[in-house]
């Protein structure tokens, strides 16, 4: 993409980089990693809507204060994620709008520092252990009847890594919404989407499996008891297990 490609960006209008948004968790990179951050700062703040041109290459390189060759990366990465297109003889653009990006750019976040997904699953076991406590002191006896019976159905699919997959996110689901917080719901359905690459490795061990169906049932048992400070501990040492697994089967923690 060169510059004689893109028409003229007026510097007037042009998203520009707040001095806040240089610097990213602290953290070293590469010119074109740190640069890829940077424009992800930029695209998920409030000056970028969908359909926004990027401002110019030079323009962007001269106030990030690299190469047009890390521009060029970076904006690259970018397109592989599907969060901007570059149109010959035009310029580049946003393609999806914040919300859509969020959860993007998150993943592609995670993928590259260890850290954040170790953060990550701190934050879903502190919202998991409150929609567990939640549902102890608001479950309907019919609720608690579909709790037992997603574990059965977990038990059955122990075998068949797909179906168990969809009835261990389905547990999680119903047990977030008997708690009746839509916020904590939703929260935990983007944590688990995120970490959904991991997860999706860890489930190929059975003494995983089971051991996290008997996790399941505790839970499910102290749910069906009204028991709020037993549903809290039974959910945070299944967290605990889980994080193992997840960081066990992460490539990056070797």
């Amino acid at each position: 993409m060169s510059t004689s490609e893109q028409p003229p960006v007026d510097d007037a209008t042009a998203p520009r980089f707040g001095p806040g948004r240089v610097v990213r968790d602290g953290l070293s990179r590469s010119p074109s990693s740190a640069v890829t951050y940077r424009l992800l700062d930029l695209l998920l703040g409030e000056s970028m809507r969908l359909g926004d041109r990027l401002p110019g290459e030079r323009a962007l390189a001269e106030e990030l204060g690299v190469g047009r060759s890390a521009v060029r990366e970076g904006i690259s990465a970018l397109e592989v994620l599907g969060v901007v297109e570059t149109r010959a003889g035009s310029g580049t653009y946003l393609r999806s709008s914040t919300s859509e990006l969020l959860p993007s750019t998150l993943s592609w976040s995670l993928l590259m520092d260890q850290d954040r997904t170790i953060e990550l699953n701190v934050v879903r076991g502190a919202l998991e252990r409150s929609a567990a406590q939640l549902a102890a002191l608001t479950a309907t006896a019919e609720q608690k009847d579909e709790l037992r019976r997603l574990v059965a159905a977990q038990r059955a699919a122990a075998d068949d890594r797909e179906s168990y997959v969809a009835a261990d996110v389905a547990f999680h689901r119903v047990l977030a919404e008997i708690g009746g917080n839509g916020l904590v719901g939703e929260l935990l359905a983007t944590t688990r989407t995120l970490l959904r690459v991991w997860f999706d490795r860890a489930v190929d061990n059975r003494e995983d499996i089971d051991r996290a169906i008997r996790e399941h049932e505790e839970i499910a048992r102290a749910v069906a008891a009204g028991d709020a400070v037993a549903a809290g501990e039974a959910m945070e040492q299944h967290m605990e297990t889980a994080a193992e697994r997840i960081q066990r089967e992460d490539p990056r923690s070797d």
